[in-house]
Formats: C-alpha cells, structure tokens, sequence
C-alpha cells in the first residue's frame, strides 16, 4: 500500500503535511534565529505531539485494509477478557453471597477449637449462660440470640437432577431479629413445635423439592414448606430453616445446640463479649464476629476459583499477545516504506513507536470492551451453586460482574497490546531508512 493511497483523507494527509513542515521549520528556526529555552522546549514538544497524533491517523486509518488480521487478535483479545471477567465474577458472588449478610454486631459463639458448626456442640444449659453475657442486645422479649442447629439434606440440583447437600438450620424465634434483613417474601414464618419449613430464595431457586405448599422429607418425617424467605443475597438464602426444638426431635439431638448467634449492642461490645465468655469456667466457647467467621468460610473457595481463573485466563492472554504480535508485525511490514519516507521527512523515532504502541493499544482496547460486554451479558446474575468446603455444602449464589471487574480485564486488554505492539513498534523504528525504502 503506498503512502499516498493509505493517507487518502485530506485531513489525515494535511497532519503529515503539516507535521513534517513543523520539524523542518523547528531546526531551521533555531538556526537562523536562537529561541528563548522555554518556547524552543514547547516548540519542540508540540512538533513531537504532532508527529504523534498524525502517525496515528495514519496508522489508524490503514486498519480496514487489514481487517482480517485486526478481527482476529481483537477477537482473541476479547476472549481473554470475557474469560478473566466471567471466571472472578464467580468468586466475587461466591464471597457475597456468603459475607453479604455478615454484621460487626452481630457475634457466633462455637466450641472452643471448632472451625466450623458443623464439629461444635454444647448443652441448652451452656446456651442459657452464653445468653446472659454482658454486651448482648435485648428487647422486651428477651435476649437476641438464637441458639441454633445444623445439619446438610440431600436435595435434587434442578439443572442436573444430580443430589446436593443443602443446608438445614434449626434456629429460635429470634433468629429473624438476629440476622439484619430476614424477610418472608410468600407463605408465612413456621410455627414452632410444627413440623413446618421456610426454605431461602436461592435454594429454593436451585435446588428441587422447595416449592411453597410442597413437603421436604427429613428420616420418617414429612414437614410441609410454609414460606420462602431473603436476605438480600446473603447465606442464609442458601438454608431451610425450621423450628431448633423439632429439629433436636427429628435428629435425636437431645438438648444439644452447636452455635449460638448473638446481636451486641455495638461492635464495639464485642471485645468485653468474647472476653467474658473466654474467662467463664464453665463454658468452652469461642466467639467470632459474624463477618469475619463468614470471610472465613468463604476464603478457600473464593481463593481456589480466583486462582483456576487467572491461570486460564493467563494462558491465554499469552496466546493473545503473540496474536497481537503477529497483527502489528505484519502491519508494520507492509507499512515499512511509508515509515521510512516519514522518517525521511523528518518524524522522529520516538513518535513512530508511540503511535505503534498506541495502535496496538486501541485495537485492544476495543477487544477488551467487546469481551468486557460480553460478559456482562452472559455472566452477571446468572445463578448457580457449589460446594462450600468448610460445611460440605451447598451455597446457591449468582454471578456478579462488578465495574471493578470490568475495569480489570479492559486494563488486561491494555497490557496486551502494549506489549504486543511495543516490538514491532521498536523494529520500525530502528530498521535503518535505506533498507526499509529497500524492503519496501
């Protein structure tokens, strides 16, 4: 392609034209006439901006004569992206889901050692005193607390049919004075010592069995589904709830217990809580503060998907930047004679390699928006479910493709073509002008 039929627009050739009698101008003016230091200095810097924004145009407007080329590396550079963006936002509504709910003011109270509720245990009697700690909030209805119970059912996933374990809490009365933003949204609560149910919205979503006015079989016993409840994406919208001491029945539990959930009157009556339990002979407790124990429940999942995603999506933004690569050293090889003559009009070697790189860059640029759309589309909201490894079960949670996402993988599409356009834009610049016009 010749110089002349690449910058055919007249605006595009009227920037060369100009740029070139800029840097001409420049040093014959310094020759015939000195220059105050600062106005040769801001002469010099726009002669060099100018050189840069037509080599750009330039560079730019030659795109649709390589249009196969193009579309092929912005479309790998858009996969990248999609990939990157749609594999964290999988562990960004995996930690939501579970730390959403999680409150500074809230505490959970375990057996001393206990990781998880799952392996914790103590008595009602134990329960009664952890109740009476200093720094826990009352109502004229009591303490809020609710001592509480846990076990996993086995319930059909309904996208494959395949058994999980979901969830299934015996909580107290002030469970849903407890926990902030507990709401039935159909059916009623369950009435306690009924053999009655409300399931979250997330796992009633996910998992068979759930409907509202169905029946959930627990051993021998049939307890009816009453109400569906939220928790604005939170945990417990993964959970079956139902009444502590019909739960202790059904599972021969005794006047066993294995947390209990306290709301303090403050954060800051957190440490004179934990501090009074840890100091009570009686008991063998620890406390934590809700949000941090639900940070920790979430840290190994969220931190393996994160990992898996980065590493496929590092894979292949490597094959992306050797697309991006190949694209701009064959734009540059088919462009040597025009970059030659340019150099020869006087555009210097910084600004050829600018505009290069800055090429590169904005073709990856639109990749990384296409891809980061793209994933939006496809990924955010969509619900699904995994294996929360700390309690061996289900968590239901929906995807979340966050600005802050998106801004990540168009700064990876960045990367990539900074890096795939900063050698051939080194190469064109340094080729000697003989042997470019000569290849050329």
């Amino acid at each position: 392609m010749s110089l002349r039929h690449a910058s055919a627009g007249a605006w595009g050739a009227g920037l060369l034209a100009e740029a070139a009698d800029a840097s001409l101008g420049a040093g014959g003016g310094a020759r015939l006439r000195p220059a105050l230091p600062d106005r040769q200095a801001m002469r010099s810097l726009l002669n060099w901006l100018l050189q840069v924004g037509a080599l750009t145009w330039f560079n730019v407007s030659t795109v649709p004569a390589r249009a196969g080329a193009v579309a092929a590396a912005t479309c790998g550079i858009a996969g990248v992206v999609a990939v990157f963006v749609g594999t964290l936002s999988i562990a960004r509504g995996f930690r939501y889901a579970t730390t959403a709910s999680g409150s500074p003011e809230v505490a959970i109270v375990l057996r001393s050692g206990s990781d998880t509720e799952m392996v914790s245990m103590f008595m009602g009697e134990q329960t009664r005193w952890i109740m009476d700690a200093p720094g826990i909030a009352r109502d004229d209805r009591g303490p809020l607390a609710s001592a509480e119970l846990f076990a996993v059912i086995n319930l059909p996933k309904r996208s494959t049919g395949t058994d999980a374990n979901v969830p299934l809490r015996g909580v107290q009365p002030a469970a849903f004075r407890v926990r902030d933003g507990v709401r039935i949204i159909a059916g009623r609560r369950f009435e306690p010592g009924r053999n009655e149910v409300i399931a979250g919205r997330a796992a009633a979503g996910e998992f068979g069995g759930l409907e509202l006015g169905g029946s959930l079989r627990v051993g021998k016993q049939q307890w009816r589904i009453v109400g569906l409840f939220a928790t604005d994406g939170g945990l417990a919208e993964s959970e079956v709830w139902t009444d502590a001491r019909v739960f202790q029945g059904a599972y021969q539990r005794g006047n066993s217990f294995q947390s209990v959930l306290a709301r303090l009157t403050s954060a800051d009556a957190f440490d004179g809580f934990q501090q009074f339990l840890e100091r009570d002979p009686r008991l063998n407790v620890k406390a934590l503060r809700q949000d941090d124990y639900y940070r920790e429940q979430s840290q190994l999942v969220s931190n393996l998907i994160t990992g898996l995603g980065s590493i496929i999506a590092a894979l292949m933004a490597v094959g992306a930047v050797f697309g991006a690569l190949n694209t701009m050293y064959s734009a540059v090889a088919a462009r040597s004679r025009e970059i030659a003559t340019l150099r020869a009009l006087g555009f210097h070697g910084g600004p050829v390699v600018l505009s290069i790189v800055l090429e590169s860059a904005l073709l990856a640029l639109t990749g990384g928006l296409l891809g980061g759309i793209g994933a939006y589309l496809a990924f955010d909201g969509f619900q699904a479910a995994t294996m929360n490894w700390q309690s061996f079960s289900q968590v239901a949670f929906a995807f979340d493709v966050t600005p802050a996402l998106l801004l990540q993988g168009v700064a990876c599409a960045a990367v990539i073509g900074l890096i795939g356009g900063l050698f051939p834009a080194l190469r064109a610049a340094r080729l000697p002008v003989v042997t470019a016009l000569r290849e050329g």
